[in-house]
């Protein structure tokens, strides 16, 4: 009996026929990774793992270092294998600095770019607020994003015209109403809201409630209904997540805590909360979109042609497959709140 040894740092990228079967590489020793060779895994006892393709053109990440639970797919592992997680080597310091436009804008390479969130509050806006963050008129496919913020009473009724709605309470505290169900709402807390189900909140204390609203899939816009409905699904009747410690993932020097996810109904958007020591990620892409709440510290993010500065209160939007890499420069670390779509493991890149 044989380990399995790491062929490769890094998963494989491949797109797929439908009706064909892939005989994944377990052992790391074919010579036509990440596709088993037929004879190198002899003497090993590690078989290899076939998948069968039904969709024409489906993306996937083959695990490369073999050290998965979900075989034949990477799970993140290869960061915490020794050499596993890598910081981006110097790269030029001559990219030109993306600058912010009116609208609080900084655009990046393709649809990438970075928002300053409260940006454009207007002195005269009355007790709820909300704008646009990301949506599908602004490059998204598959999240569209709003930062709302209620300064006293309640909100209008919401709900998303297209699916799932997730919530992370940026700022005060209060409550949100999920369908005639009411559930305490307090800082750094993720919320889950199903489809079809309609939300609201209420803002109680001395400071404005300040919440970002990330719709799934993506959207221009939130529908304002005019009552709220009596709908709320009890079969998934745990809706809210809160930051622990215990519920951490590490992901090389890095770690992350999964919010809102399968466990309490989410099956194709995950949020969740991490932080980023004092350092430079290596460039890669992930499968997934993703928008990425910056809550404390500062850095940079890099992309092939230019990079922008980032601090606490601003939202990156990352396109699916696109080449990029967040460095913090703040020796307190960074701390982020990520919202993916469609996947479920944030350490999942490329």
């Amino acid at each position: 009996m044989g380990d399995a040894i790491v062929a490769s740092r890094k998963p494989f990228y491949k797109e797929l026929k439908a009706g064909r079967s892939y005989l994944w590489c377990a052992c790391g020793r074919s010579k036509r990774q990440p596709f088993c060779d037929g004879r190198s895994h002899e003497g090993t006892g590690i078989e290899p793992i076939r998948y069968d393709c039904t969709v024409d053109g489906e993306e996937v990440l083959f695990c490369g270092c073999k050290q998965t639970a979900t075989g034949p797919f990477c799970d993140g592992a290869h960061s915490n294998i020794p050499g596993g997680y890598a910081e981006e080597a110097e790269r030029a310091e001559d990219l030109p600095w993306a600058e912010s436009d009116a609208e609080g804008i900084r655009s990046l390479d393709g649809h990438c770019y970075v928002i300053a969130a409260e940006a454009t509050r207007p002195a005269t806006a009355g007790d709820w607020w909300c704008r646009t963050i990301v949506s599908t008129a602004m490059g998204a496919q598959h999240q569209a994003q709003f930062y709302g913020e209620l300064r006293r009473g309640r909100s209008p009724v919401l709900a998303s015209p297209a699916g799932d709605v997730v919530l992370w309470t940026m700022a005060g505290q209060g409550n949100v109403e999920i369908s005639g169900r009411s559930f305490p709402l307090a800082r750094d807390m993720g919320v889950y809201v199903r489809g079809g189900e309609a939300f609201r909140f209420t803002q109680q204390g001395d400071a404005p409630l300040g919440v970002h609203i990330h719709a799934c899939p993506a959207t221009d816009a939130l529908d304002e209904l005019a009552t709220m409905p009596d709908d709320f699904d009890a079969r998934w009747p745990d809706r809210t997540v809160g930051v622990d410690e215990n519920q951490r993932h590490a992901m090389g020097p890095r770690y992350f805590q999964m919010l809102v996810d399968k466990r309490i109904g989410s099956t194709t958007a995950t949020q969740f909360i991490g932080h980023i020591p004092q350092s430079r990620a290596e460039m890669h892409r992930h499968l997934y979109e993703e928008a990425l709440i910056i809550l404390s510290g500062e850095g940079v993010i890099w992309n092939e042609g230019v990079r922008a500065r980032v601090r606490a209160g601003d939202v990156i939007f990352f396109p699916r497959k696109h080449r990029h890499s967040l460095q913090c420069t703040h020796p307190d670390g960074m701390d982020v709140v990520g919202l993916i779509h469609p996947g479920d493991n944030p350490g999942i890149n490329y």
